[in-house]
């Protein structure tokens, strides 16, 4: 019996005609989706769900569907899937993370455009008979500089397409190095450079932590005045109610937006402002996008359930069943490894080098470096995957160097990642022991042995007597407890590590405190 696919979402009629040719028997329900009663409870008869934004994929959805196999979202995001509940269920998430690429930029040069030449009021006004001739005056983009936030795939084409229009481009991206800013043509510089020198700036970075209200008020008020401000990546980036209130002052000139905060946006802080414009996040509708994203997705669910092929998976490495037993606990160690480092250093990474020794380097190492380059990626760009990473370090500039070679220290696997950054280097080793589990066994020349913990703390200081004591008073004063703590020197009285897994979140005043005390150099919560 073939393997049987629902298509619960508006996919293009397409992508089901892949599926029958490829031999899969398929159901084309475009509306399903929208109803997760009836989803619920029909799911349970099929090994692949193709789907779009609509349909929501929870955690019951999962659990009411024993022969599910892959779910694949037409698209890049992936918020409509629950994820962790898809992997804890062994079920495999694709997504299409680069087919909407060129619209989203479109669509963003598009607004640019209808933004500096008022063309929605324009339009409004003359279709109302009024021939308000001088009062929409506009400005010209050429000769503008465009600030560019987020310099991967979508903000790389904008930018292209920016220099065709003979303006300048700055760009603030902590991945993009100066070799890859050079053949975009672009000058890459800090966030705050690029605020008060730009005139035009447009976002393109996904919504994390980190980018979160990237441009706050705070920043909104660093720009210089006049500026004109495009959203067409993650609602989120901007705080709405601070633009709003500087589009009131005349600070900012006007604002394109596709995406907000809340959506569907029936209600925002920048409705009915005269110089906003706002559309209902359509950077990736055009019928070329769509059918692009359509037929991606259902040759990669298709190659997945005929072959085993797995291509574009969000939680998983692509690799081959036969593989997967032998690579996944190093999979494991080298995703953390460089989440490791992605969060311990303070400046962007331009060269990563991983080095394996002894049984590990005779395996098939691709999908543990690809590993490796998403957990250095994650702590800025939270959508990353190990299928996606090496393309998004590619655009970055990110260079990657693999090394093999005999084992020739204590252990019988080592993997090591050395990342350069403007800051110096940082180093750092792994491996998994026996039971399965991966941990820390060096960082830099120090020897440490860590397991790794849901929440830790990362310590660099000076060794010297008493320092225990201090930082133990610290996480006792914060009501902090520690779980377990690795220590580790180079010479005693020289610079000394530490890695101490706490249970909960550290807070942040414990963690200012922590940077305060006598002989300290870094001091970094890690998330693991």
């Amino acid at each position: 019996m073939p393997p049987r696919v629902l298509i619960s979402d508006s996919l293009s009629p397409a992508a089901a005609q892949i599926f029958r040719l490829r031999g899969l028997d398929v159901d084309f329900e475009p509306t399903l989706g929208k109803d997760k009663d009836k989803l619920a409870a029909v799911i349970g008869d099929y090994d692949g769900l193709a789907i779009r934004s609509a349909t929501k994929v929870t955690a019951d959805i999962f659990a009411r569907a024993p022969r599910l196999k892959v779910v694949g979202r037409a698209g890049i995001g992936v918020d409509n899937v629950d994820v962790a509940a898809a992997t804890a269920r062994g079920v495999i998430v694709m997504n299409t993370p680069f087919g909407n690429s060129i619209t989203t930029a479109e669509h963003a040069i598009a607004l640019m455009f209808a933004l500096a030449r008022e063309i929605p009021a324009a339009d409004a006004s003359t279709q109302a008979g009024k021939w308000e001739k001088n009062r929409f005056m506009g400005v010209e983009i050429t000769g503008k500089t465009l600030g560019v936030i987020g310099c991967g795939n979508v903000g790389a084409n904008v930018a292209e397409r920016a220099l065709g229009l003979k303006m300048r481009v700055i760009a603030f991206d902590p991945y993009l190095t100066e070799e890859r800013a050079e053949e975009l043509g672009v000058e890459k510089i800090d966030l705050d450079e690029l605020l008060a020198r730009a005139d035009f700036i447009t976002l393109h970075t996904p919504l994390t932590t980190q980018t979160k209200n990237i441009l706050s008020a705070e920043n909104i008020a660093k720009t210089c005045k006049g500026v004109r401000i495009v959203n067409c990546a993650r609602g989120g980036l901007v705080d709405e109610e601070a633009l709003r209130k500087a589009l009131d002052e005349g600070h900012v000139a006007g604002a394109a937006f596709d995406v907000f905060a809340q959506e569907p946006a029936t209600e925002n802080p920048l409705f009915g402002h005269p110089h906003v414009v706002c559309t209902p996040h359509l950077g990736a509708s055009t019928s070329e996008a769509q059918e692009k994203v359509a037929l991606q997705i259902a040759e990669q669910m298709a190659d997945y359930l005929m072959r085993g092929a797995i291509a574009n998976a969000v939680n998983f490495p692509s690799i081959s069943a036969e593989e997967a037993p032998r690579l996944k606990p190093f999979v494991e160690l080298a995703e953390k490894l460089g989440l490791f480092v992605g969060q311990v250093a303070v400046a962007g990474v331009d060269t990563l080098s991983i080095v394996y020794e002894g049984a590990v380097a005779l395996q098939k190492t691709r999908p543990i470096t690809a590993a490796a380059i998403s957990g250095l990626l994650r702590p800025i760009l939270e959508d990353v995957n190990p299928v996606s990473a090496p393309i998004l370090a590619k655009e970055r500039g990110l260079a990657i160097e693999e090394i093999t070679r005999e084992a020739q220290g204590d252990y019988e696997s080592l993997v090591t990642l050395s990342a350069h950054t403007a800051q110096g280097e940082i180093c750092v080793s792994g491996t998994v022991f026996h039971d399965g589990k991966p941990r820390i066994v060096g960082i830099g020349d120090i020897a440490v042995d860590a397991e790794f913990a849901p929440s830790m703390i990362y310590l660099t200081n000076e060794d010297r007597p008493g320092f225990i004591g201090r930082f133990a008073g610290v996480l006792g004063e914060a009501e902090v407890n520690i779980a377990t703590f690795a220590l580790g020197r180079d010479r005693p009285g020289g610079g000394a590590v530490a890695l101490v897994a706490i249970d909960g979140e550290l807070p942040p005043l414990a963690l200012t405190a922590l940077k305060s005390l006598p002989g300290v150099k870094q001091a970094t919560t890690l998330k693991f």
